[in-house]
Order: structure tokens, then C-alpha cells, then sequence
């Protein structure tokens, strides 16, 4: 039976003890950074802010600059780390308003309390003063980065909008969406980290690579979570992803061995929810076909891909954190 760790349990206590005081100013500048003059603005950056998350990709940023400094810190590494929080908390609230979502952490989102209109111009602000805090460093690698990656993620939610209550989607598209989605944004927080600490070529696509499998790995098991967890433990609505229209892993995995099944996956789509095709009719059906197991198994095996990709860096504390967060993402699941 699949059952999942409860997110009470949390990472950043879990894990990012040895950052504790870099996670301290990060949250700071965030404070800093998402504040204005324009009050609705300064209302809404600290209604993002105070809505907190595990803040994971700042301190992939922070423990990646670590593996190869060291420990020191910079004023530059606080900034970069804020603006990858940045970007994520932009494409939440813009994610929000296409899938109508109601919930964000266990709060109302932003779009259901203050409007469409509303969030999408704070996305876009969002954006925007990530971008200039960026510019001030002066660092045309960065940007690339940076540029790169907020072109992805945008490229990612166009695809999806295309498969949006498709039945046929293929592992192929899956993964290329995920990784425009979710996995490029974790290998631009680990390969900045490791630019702003002066990372020699081999180093920097080490963490790059190592972003990206974990970022893999992240999305492989929320997805799962989708399925099997509550709105309580999710912090949104559990089971949105195929009332969305939206086909993961799990059930592609389903389909190859019962496409029959297809008709009740396009029963929900079309309800918009489970009254007539329960939820858990279909994890019952995902354990028995074998398909939570072997997306499972991908899961972990994109996280030891990415421990795998720390083998070149130096042994560390900021190494081992590192590891340690690939068991973390897959055993939320167990």
C-alpha cells in the first residue's frame, strides 16, 4: 500500500541546519526585495512571502556555493539565492491562475483571494525585480542562466497547455514538460551557487547535473503524492492533477498496461471531480497494474543519479547535506 511522509516533517529542519544563518538572511532579502512603495505591491509581496514553502531552491543555491567555498559567504550568494525564490514564487502564482487553484500551502492563492487580474500582475512584478536585483551583478553567465531557465519553464507550461485532457500523452512528453517545469530551475539554483564560488568547468556541471536529476526525482514523487496524500499534508488540493486534465507518470504507466481504463480517466476530466470514479479506485488500480512501483523506481533512480553527480566534489558537510536531500525527495514516499 502506498503511504506518504507527512510534510510536518520538515526539510528545512531536517536538512539545512548548517545554513541556518545564510536561510536567516535569505528570508531578509526576501522581505527586502518584495516590498514597494506601491502598497497593493507591498501588500502582496509579504502576503507571498509570509506564506513560506520549504524554501529548497535558495538553499540548493547556498549549499552548492558551499561544496566548493567552503562555508563563506557573500553578499552576492544571499541576492542570487533570494532571486531563484523569487522566479519559483512568480511561476506559483502564474501556475495558480491557469489550473484555477483555490489552495497554495494550506492558504488561499493568490488568484482565488485578490483575483486573476491581480496575480498576474504580482507574477509579473515578480518576475521583473528577480531579473533587476540579477542585473546589479554584473554577471553575464548568470543571466544566461537565468534567462535560459525562465524561458523553459514558460516554454513548459505552453506544452502542457497542449496536452491539457489528453489521454495519449507519452513518457517522452511527460518528461520533457517536467523538466521545463521543475528540474531546470533546481539545475540553475546548484550551477549559480557553484559560478558565484568560483567553480572550475568540471565542477559546475556536476552541480548543474545534479540539479537537474534531483529536480527530476522532486517532481517524480510529487506526483505520486498527488495520488495518495491529503489537501492537509499537499498544502493544495490532493488529486488536482487529473481534474486538471493533467496525465503523469503514474497513470502513462497505467495505460500501457490497461489503455481500457482510459475512458474512466476521461470520465473524471470531464466531471471535474471524483464523484462518479472514486480516487481511490484509481490507486488501487495504479498499485495492482505494477505503476506506482515503477514510477517509484524512476523516482529513485534520478536521485541516485544525483547523488552519483556529486562523486567529483571534495567530501564535506554542504556534500553530504547534498546527498542526503536525493534519499529525503524519494522517501516521502514509502
Amino acid at each position: 500500500m502506498l503511504t506518504f511522509v507527512s510534510r510536518k516533517e520538515d526539510v528545512s529542519e531536517k536538512f539545512f541546519s548548517i545554513i541556518k544563518s545564510e536561510m536567516s538572511l535569505i528570508e531578509i532579502e526576501f522581505e527586502q526585495q518584495a516590498s514597494s512603495n506601491v502598497q497593493v505591491i507591498d501588500y502582496l509581496g509579504d502576503y507571498l512571502r509570509v506564506s513560506g514553502g520549504k524554501r529548497l531552491r535558495p538553499a540548493l543555491c547556498v549549499l552548492s556555493h558551499h561544496c566548493i567555498s567552503g562555508g563563506k559567504v557573500s553578499e552576492s550568494l544571499i541576492k542570487m539565492a533570494t532571486v531563484m525564490e523569487m522566479l519559483h514564487t512568480a511561476t506559483l502564482v502564474h501556475d495558480d491562475i491557469i489550473d484555477n487553484a483555490e489552495k497554495r500551502r494550506n492558504r488561499p492563492s493568490v488568484n482565488a483571494r485578490f483575483g486573476n487580474q491581480t496575480a498576474v500582475l504580482m507574477g509579473d512584478w515578480l518576475y521583473m525585480k528577480a531579473f533587476e536585483v540579477s542585473l546589479k551583478e554584473r554577471n553575464l553567465e548568470i543571466l544566461d542562466i537565468l534567462t535560459n531557465v525562465t524561458r523553459k519553464m514558460t516554454e513548459g507550461e505552453l506544452i502542457q497547455l497542449t496536452t491539457i485532457g489528453r489521454i495519449d500523452i507519452s513518457e517522452e512528453e511527460y518528461f520533457d514538460i517536467l523538466r521545463r517545469k521543475t528540474a531546470y530551475l533546481f539545475s540553475a539554483c546548484c550551477e549559480i551557487g557553484a559560478i558565484l564560488a568560483g567553480a572550475d568547468d568540471s565542477a559546475k556541471v556536476a552541480l548543474r547535473e545534479y540539479g537537474m536529476n534531483l529536480g527530476i526525482a522532486f517532481q517524480l514523487t510529487d506526483d505520486l503524492l498527488d495520488f495518495s496524500s491529503s489537501d492537509e499534508v499537499l498544502g493544495k488540493s490532493a488529486g488536482a492533477d487529473l481534474i486538471e486534465g493533467k496525465v503523469t507518470l503514474p497513470l502513462i504507466l497505467l495505460l500501457e498496461k490497461k489503455p481500457e481504463f482510459a475512458e474512466k480517466l476521461k470520465i473524471i476530466m470531464y466531471d471535474g471531480n471524483y464523484d462518479r470514479i472514486s480516487r481511490e479506485e484509481i490507486l488501487r488500480e495504479l498499485e495492482e497494474s505494477g505503476a506506482i512501483e515503477k514510477a517509484r523506481k524512476q523516482a529513485n533512480d534520478f536521485a541516485e543519479k544525483a547523488k552519483k553527480n556529486l562523486e567529483l566534489l571534495l567530501n564535506s558537510e554542504y556534500r553530504s547535506t547534498l546527498e542526503a536531500i536525493c534519499l529525503y525527495m524519494v522517501k516521502r514516499i514509502k
